[in-house]
């Protein structure tokens, strides 16, 4: 017998440290833990070809955050943000200031997540529930992807109306198109996407500060806004809103997909390098995204306030160029072109890891922009005034956040999942203020709307 001679079958074991001649995917299923499909894909990503694709340098684990990012300064972050500085001047920069902060914790959270855990937030989720369980978060957050769409097709179809005069339904057509594209490099490679969502993200940022350098504010008048402040209740719902808007339900579950698949087809470095690497990544993305959200406030209370008309996106826009200049207004419609090419790419992308972890379908791309894409148009070809349905999206997706944020809390405080990487009293204390905070103004909310007195 094999034990008596001290020999061992390579294949009558899954021991890979004794003998190099057994295969790793091999192993990898054959394990005794049991592992989900999943997992073995992501193994046999991250090992085959034996050669790294990314270095162990820092840089090469900065992207993730900066694709997450991209949902803080979609076209609903606009309309607010616009909104906000026209009625209120400078009033409401300290509410900026304390949403993007709170957006740091949560989605280094995220990350952190599925950095240790090796398995993304819908994953987690959908290795915990019922199969009933699993479909009914499903639909949950595939209304929340629809909705969060809603809001992005059609600011990129108001702007291909204010660049080019295209009809509402044929721009949103194109945005479909041209996003379908972008979602094809992801196919292709991470790498790439992350790129090419990166350059859509500095366009958007010169895009909406453009303005700040033709009619540069008063430093003071910016600083006398981070004192926190109300002046009535009006302000106290823009408030409201703009930090019910800062915390997007599909960032927090892509982020913790993005650290993984950032490594597809090379070798991860150690989890301390990648935490140490995600602080860096998560804080220059925000930081920028919440650069480019206080530039706009900035530029509207500087530039509109007072002005009437302002509380559409494409009111907005015409404001600007009346009193900026139409080369401004032609570059602000341009950063919110890019802003909604790049936000409903990164929301389809959510979508389809959202359906990965919880139905473990992997379902094409493409059809996934389908699902997502429908209901916007028919809003675009049916609607009055599609602004107005941007309300109503923005409420739907209020209903989703504890969804996301509750789970998430929980995960990163539970010893067994995250072991030495948990979170301690002090950080779960944090982040249990900041996840309370944010349901409450969301409740507050979407409580104001439904009996009319937003």
């Amino acid at each position: 017998m094999s034990v008596e001679t001290g020999q061992t079958d390579a294949t009558s074991t899954t021991d890979t440290t004794d003998t190099g001649s057994v295969d790793r995917a091999e192993a990898f299923e054959n394990r005794e833990r049991p592992v989900s499909e999943l997992d073995i894909e992501r193994d046999r990503a991250a090992h085959e070809g034996g050669k790294a694709k990314h270095p162990h340098a820092l840089a090469s684990i900065l992207g993730p955050a900066f694709v997450a990012a991209v949902a803080y300064v979609d076209p609903g972050n606009v309309a607010a943000n616009i909104t906000s500085g026209a009625r209120y001047g400078y009033l409401l920069v300290w509410v900026l200031v304390l949403a993007n902060a709170m957006s740091v914790l949560i989605q280094y959270q995220s990350a952190k997540l599925g950095i240790v855990t090796n398995k993304s937030l819908p994953e987690l989720l959908g290795s915990r529930m019922s199969d009933a369980g699993r479909f009914m978060f499903f639909m949950q957050a595939e209304v929340i992807a629809i909705a969060t769409d809603l809001a992005e097709v059609i600011g990129g179809a108001i702007a291909l109306n204010l660049l080019f005069g295209l009809p509402l339904f044929i721009g949103g057509l194109i945005i479909g198109a041209v996003s379908t594209v972008v979602l094809w490099f992801q196919g292709e490679t991470q790498t790439m996407f992350e790129r090419i969502i990166i350059v859509m993200l500095l366009v958007i940022t010169f895009g909406f500060i453009a303005g700040l350098f033709v009619a540069p504010p008063d430093l003071g008048e910016v600083a006398g806004g981070l004192v926190p402040r109300f002046e009535g209740t009006d302000s106290v719902l823009m408030a409201a809103s703009i930090l019910g808007a800062t915390v997007m339900p599909h960032a927090i579950y892509l982020h913790s997909t993005l650290v993984n698949d950032h490594y597809e087809g090379g070798v991860k470095p150690t989890i301390k390098r990648q935490l140490k690497g995600s602080k860096i990544d998560v804080a220059w993305a925000l930081l920028l995204a919440g650069t480019v959200n206080l530039a706009m406030l900035v530029l509207a209370a500087n530039s509109l306030h007072g002005m009437t008309g302002t509380d559409s996106i494409d009111g907005a826009q015409r404001a600007i160029s009346q009193v900026l200049g139409p080369v401004i207004g032609t570059i602000f419609s341009i950063g919110l072109l890019a802003s909604s090419l790049s936000s409903t790419s990164v929301g389809t992308y959510a979508g389809s890891e959202i359906m990965h972890g919880l139905l473990r379908i992997k379902a094409p791309m493409w059809a996934c922009r389908v699902v997502t894409l429908v209901p916007a148009l028919i809003v675009l070809w049916f609607a009055k005034d599609p602004t107005e349905a941007l309300v109503i999206g923005q409420v739907v997706l209020s209903i989703g956040i504890p969804f996301a944020v509750i789970p998430l809390m929980r995960y990163t405080h539970d010893k067994q999942l995250m072991g030495e990487y948990v979170d301690g009293t002090f950080k779960h204390v944090l982040f249990l203020i900041v996840v309370a905070l944010i349901i409450a103004l969301n409740v507050l909310l979407v409580f104001l709307t439904l009996t009319g007195r937003a």
